[in-house]
């Protein structure tokens, strides 16, 4: 049975095929309510232990991944696991990198790679995405090699 997020939890992203993923900013209280059970953390370095499981991505504040093909495995990993799982997508403030890899499950679960940004915008939060360099890295998303 999927243990996925309520749909109006804080934070939570509906993507189009009906998968729910939660972002979060790491520098703010956990949200009330369950945990996850898989998070992905966007952080220049390692960030703190958390009692369920979670993967690291170096991802500098205000950047892009530093190891893409990484990025889009376990970015690919979260997609598949939020059809039955609590997936969480957290970075220090929860908009910029967080919003950048939120669009790229935007951009898995189908939405056109040019229209993943403002998807994100408008249905997790408005200044997701904060950098033209993350915008762009979204829009090539869909062409990048899958490994």
């Amino acid at each position: 049975m999927a243990e996925t997020w309520s749909e109006t939890a804080e934070g939570v992203l509906r993507l189009p095929s009906g998968r729910l993923v939660r972002g979060r900013g790491l520098r703010r209280p956990l949200p009330t309510g369950p945990e996850p059970m898989f998070a992905v953390h966007l952080q220049g370095k390692p960030p703190p232990e958390v009692p369920w499981e979670a993967r690291w991505l170096r991802w500098p504040d205000f950047w892009l991944p530093t190891d893409r093909a990484a990025a889009r495995q376990l970015l690919g990993e979260a997609w598949a696991r939020a059809a039955t799982e609590r997936v969480e997508i957290a970075c220090g403030g929860g908009f910029g990198r967080t919003g950048t890899a939120l669009a790229c499950l935007a951009v898995l679960d189908g939405v056109p790679a040019g229209e993943a940004v403002a998807y994100v915008r408008a249905h997790y939060h408005r200044r997701a995405v904060e950098t033209p360099w993350q915008r762009r890295y979204v829009r090539g998303f869909d062409t990048e090699p899958a490994d």
